[in-house]
């Protein structure tokens, strides 16, 4: 029987996808994605990274470790050194006072070096309005790197 939920296509804004892989060519260690909300995988064995416009691509991968739920402070003092903010003031106006963020952490972050075409992306996941993350097969995972 096929894993339905073997990846999840997380959703980053082109700025921050950049300051991902800058910090990854950098560090070569574990990163720490934040949402602003709890839609996120609890269990996965990649991540997906869609970068929305102007891009509207499925960008790179990595391999998921964890989610991790509670307050934006204590989010910071745990994971803030794995994020792509350069400093705590940067990270609470991203959160934008809400008080429970969510950290995706991942590892061997990889950027595609041909991504598919936005056409080919949105026939394999739909209409891209309003997304805000979903799991994938990895049959579907395939399709969208290769």
């Amino acid at each position: 029987m096929e894993n339905k939920r073997y990846a999840y296509v997380l959703v980053s804004d082109e700025k921050y996808w950049n300051r991902l892989c800058s910090r990854n060519q950098k560090s070569k260690g574990i990163s720490a994605f934040v949402r602003k909300n709890q839609v996120a995988p609890k269990q996965a064995n990649q991540l997906l990274f869609y970068v929305k416009k102007p891009v509207t691509q499925i960008r790179g991968t990595a391999d998921f470790i964890e989610r991790s739920v509670d307050n934006y402070k204590v989010q910071w003092k745990k994971f803030g050194k794995e994020t792509c903010f350069e400093n705590f003031d940067e990270y609470a106006k991203f959160v934008e006072g809400r008080e429970k963020v969510t950290i995706i952490r991942f590892k061997n972050l990889m950027e595609l070096p041909n991504p598919q075409p936005k056409e080919v992306t949105f026939n394999i996941l739909g209409s891209m309005q309003w997304f805000r993350g979903k799991y994938v097969s990895l049959e579907t995972a395939k399709q969208l790197t290769t």
